[in-house]
């Protein structure tokens, strides 16, 4: 069953396209990675699928209710982390917890009961009567989250939600994501720039680059998709740009790339040999200083499918 369902959304400020004709399904219980470099439609995707803007085609369902026709219906069903802290800094974190659990329409004893949960879910207990204000940024993003979690949302959407945290807060929230979805089935939708957050959370990927899809599925999908499921990191006593050519003509490799001295060379591990690369090298009359055969990560297969880093 489709917790999250966006169809052929299109969305257009004035002559710029920034989503083109997006489409993807989320399962119930999934835990779903919508991943891509700054500007690259994330959050405003995002704001169309919590009703906080209309497209201009397509459409987007939360758990069977229309975000356009039925808004009231679907934004029950969410829990929105947003990227810029939706917090009251003037206030502590109890009493913004009790302001914005009125939105929920929660209220006495349930009310105090889910702030108390939420305090703790997110290690803030202990500084429930502090100001805001006197919070670090990864605790504020905490407090963020607590007040998206309270009414207890099937579905939770987190956009970015690790921006300019300490590693603790960082460990809190990926403790508490990953919580929330096995223990009670709570669809997540994350959203980063950070790749390896996205590999290490999810279970199926969107990958968004300049409003358009590169790709989307499983991690190993999208590995297959690109050819790429391995790399070579060879670091030679010299190389030049007629031996990169020749690595590249190797059956098997699907692309290179050349940082701090390092060759990467990306592969496709059923065809590729690594007899073939160290002949290659002993032919030209080059040392191997270090060689390792590993596994790409997302982020190279990113690199290899748009010819950029995700953080550029």
């Amino acid at each position: 069953m489709s917790n999250i369902s966006v169809k052929n959304v299109t969305k257009r400020f004035n002559d710029k396209l920034v989503l083109d004709n997006i489409t993807f399904e989320i399962k119930e219980g999934d835990m779903f990675g919508l991943i891509g470099p700054n500007g690259a439609g994330k959050s405003t995707l995002i704001n169309i699928m919590t009703g906080l803007l209309r497209a201009n085609s397509g459409a987007v369902e939360i758990g069977g209710h229309s975000i356009s026709k039925d808004p009231i219906g679907a934004k029950e069903l969410i829990g929105l982390v947003p990227q810029e802290l939706a917090i009251v800094e003037q206030l502590s974190a109890y009493d913004n917890l009790e302001y914005f659990g009125a939105f929920y329409g929660l209220g006495g004893k349930l009310l105090k009961t889910r702030i108390n949960e939420a305090l703790e879910l997110t290690g803030l207990s202990d500084r429930r009567k502090e100001p805001v204000k006197k919070f670090s940024g990864g605790m504020k993003r905490r407090l963020n989250l607590a007040v998206a979690i309270m009414h207890r949302p099937r579905v939770l959407i987190m956009d970015e939600p690790t921006v300019g945290v300490d590693p603790q807060s960082r460990n809190c929230i990926f403790e508490y994501v990953r919580n929330i979805n096995k223990e009670n089935g709570t669809t997540v939708l994350y959203t980063s720039h950070y790749m390896e957050e996205v590999e290490s959370l999810c279970n199926n990927i969107f990958i968004l680059d300049l409003g358009q899809e590169i790709a989307s599925g499983s991690k190993a999908s999208i590995k297959s998709m690109a050819g790429i499921n391995g790399k070579v990191r060879l670091q030679l006593d010299a190389f030049n740009e007629e031996l990169i050519l020749k690595i590249k003509g190797l059956k098997g490799v699907r692309d290179t790339f050349i940082g701090e001295g390092v060759i990467t060379v990306f592969i496709d591990e059923a065809s590729f040999m690594l007899e073939e690369l160290i002949l290659l090298t002993t032919r030209e009359n080059r040392k191997i200083k270090n060689l390792n055969l590993e596994e790409a990560s997302l982020e190279e297969v990113f690199l290899s499918l748009t010819g950029k880093k995700l953080r550029d």
